[in-house]
């Protein structure tokens, strides 16, 4: 490997370590269970090897040369994003004030049943869905891909094959960073999945959430 790529692996890893939606939504999946955790992280892998691709079929460009797509897709990400963050407290707030005649969530090996956004063991998809969508509705990443990975073409080289190289590192490190994230979550689950820290957690990540959302769509409304 050379000096080039050593370089640009070292950013991508910053790039994907760096905390987020991505991020947020995947430990919200691991505290359910270690398959829904891992499932989200693969997700999430998936959307940044569409953001990649599009970077190196130079379709970002055509993100970046058409605002109106662009800031419609900025909104629909921060939906999506608004709408797990609004139904994460959401679940918090049922649980706390049950509707009359229904019984309070119960704690089934260590989970508040019926509060996680992700599904049970029953339904893997949707973990998978969840991390695909967070990412993929993000615009701003195809554009970063696109200004970033020619930095890293030596001058001369063919650059289709050296693109392609250094959209699979991306990938590569998301594979890395987001199933280790999910694991470690899982790993300390005992303590996470007590119903007080459990609590705790999604309110944490539900305001995160909410306030991510927020913030992706009060941009492209403000600029």
């Amino acid at each position: 490997m050379d000096a080039q790529l050593i370089a640009f692996t070292g950013v991508a890893a910053g790039m994907v370590a760096m905390p987020g939606a991505d991020f947020t939504v995947v430990v919200r999946n691991a505290l359910v269970s270690r398959r829904a955790g891992v499932a989200c992280a693969l997700g999430v892998a998936g959307g940044l090897l569409l953001h990649t691709t599009l970077a190196v079929a130079g379709v970002a460009a055509v993100l970046a040369a058409v605002p109106a797509l662009f800031r419609t897709l900025q909104l629909l990400g921060g939906a999506y994003v608004l709408y797990l963050g609004v139904r994460t407290l959401d679940g918090l707030r049922r649980q706390r004030d049950p509707e009359p005649g229904r019984e309070r969530p119960v704690v089934s090996g260590g989970t508040l049943s019926g509060e996680a956004v992700a599904a049970g063991p029953g339904d893997g998809s949707r973990p998978l869905r969840q991390g695909f969508v967070t990412n993929a509705l993000n615009p701003k990443a195809p554009i970063t891909f696109l200004s970033l990975l020619p930095q890293f073409v030596p001058a001369g080289s063919p650059a289709m094959p050296r693109t392609l190289v250094l959209a699979l590192i991306v990938v590569a490190v998301a594979l890395v960073w987001f199933p280790a994230v999910a694991l470690l979550v899982d790993r300390l689950g005992r303590w996470l999945r007590r119903p007080r820290a459990a609590r705790a957690v999604e309110a944490v990540t539900g305001s995160a959430l909410t306030v991510l959302g927020l913030v992706l769509l009060l941009e492209p409304l403000t600029a």
